[in-house]
């Protein structure tokens, strides 16, 4: 191959992982509120601004009033595990995997709970026959695959008659798609996605079946206190008002206001989409422009428009290693190498805390690291 020159123009904020996430562009830390820092997350001003971010999350997302929002501990992976452990276990369970965080939930499905689950499973790039899901189990799967770059097209497979719940792990979808939230039970996310907030804290969403699922059902395994969600035989309200089953980190709460109010600024939930799918069709260009690059995830109707997933041809693992290392050590692009358990390629995330003309200057980079490896 034929040596490209290096580019002169690099990336403004070459921050490109899949989470932690880019931060909002106008963050800094000194922009942040302190005055719930040091303060007793249970004080007023601790509640007042839990409060406060769980209406703007209901806000950004359009969320109908009849889905509560709670913050709890553990990232996504709590929340999800939370709903899992709490609500399973009333009815068979199918669980759909294409990636590694569905492979996580069959895991804890079949051999932590030992339900005996149902598994449907794709390869890398695939998404599953959805028309096997059988809609009298609960159903547990990922919206977007944030380790595959694939995701549920929509939510015209989730039946409204359902007699099962659907559990939707939502962390790389949320603020970046239209969510048919009458076809959601349960959802989760982290800010760490597409907000590019903090990591260490979860968002459980719960519709009205999953609250009826979870008063009126008993799991028979023992629930870990920061997995409670029932007091007497009612939910604990509180939790999905601010009142937190853990201590929460308030400086995490307060980055998380940021972005969410910078959200606001952008026109909610329709400018923050607006960001992604610009920033996924600027990497599209240049995905098409290059014959040695091409998406893991082969149906557009099923791609990412977060965590895109690439395809370098002939590259190994090793060659991935060099190839990311190259772009980090000259500032041009950090953390693109594909997740570990994916087939060797890039990852390249596009919400909306990404700017396009970072994606744009990218494309340059990209060719000179390939060339580079490819001498």
């Amino acid at each position: 191959m034929s040596e490209v020159p290096k580019p002169e123009l690099r990336p403004a904020r070459p921050f490109f992982s899949s989470g932690p996430c880019a931060k909002p562009p106008v963050w800094s830390p000194d922009k942040l509120a302190t005055e719930s820092l040091g303060r007793s997350h249970r004080a007023k001003i601790g509640k007042t601004r839990l409060a406060y971010c769980i209406d703007l999350m209901r806000e950004m997302l359009q969320l109908p009033d009849t889905h509560r929002i709670g913050i709890v501990p553990g990232s996504d992976t709590g929340a999800f595990e939370m709903a899992m452990w709490t609500m399973l276990g009333a009815r068979p369970v199918t669980t759909l995997a294409w990636e590694s965080f569905g492979e996580g939930w069959v895991t804890d499905a079949a051999k932590q709970l030992k339900l005996d689950p149902t598994v449907i499973r794709a390869d890398y790039g695939q998404l599953p026959d959805l028309t096997k899901v059988d809609w009298s189990n609960d159903v547990l799967f990922t919206w977007n695959g944030t380790t595959s770059g694939v995701r549920v097209p929509n939510g015209d497979w989730i039946p409204a008659d359902r007699e099962g719940l659907s559990f939707a792990d939502s962390t790389s979808a949320v603020f970046a798609y239209d969510m048919p939230w009458d076809k959601i039970d349960v959802a989760t996310f982290s800010w760490q996605k597409v907000l590019g907030g903090e990591g260490g804290h979860g968002v459980l969403i719960l519709g009205p079946r999953a609250v009826e699922r979870l008063e009126n059902y008993t799991p028979a395994w023992p629930l870990p206190k920061v997995f409670r969600l029932v007091s007497k035989g009612a939910l604990a309200e509180g939790v999905f008002k601010g009142e937190t089953i853990n201590t929460p980190s308030m400086l995490a709460v307060e980055d998380a206001i940021f972005a969410l109010e910078w959200a606001k600024s952008l026109g909610g939930l329709d400018g923050l989409k607006a960001r992604s799918d610009a920033n996924a069709a600027a990497l599209d260009k240049i995905v098409a422009d290059r014959e040695w690059l091409s998406h893991l995830a082969a149906d557009p109707a099923s791609r990412s428009k977060t965590s895109v997933c690439l395809s370098v041809a002939g590259a190994d693992e090793g060659f991935i290693k060099k190839f990311a290392g190259l772009l980090e050590a000259e500032g041009a692009a950090y953390d693109i190498a594909g997740y570990r358990d994916a087939p060797p390629g890039l990852r390249i995330w596009c919400g909306a805390t990404v700017d396009t003309a970072d994606i744009e200057a990218l494309g340059p980079w990209l060719d000179w690291a390939y060339a580079s490896l490819s001498a």
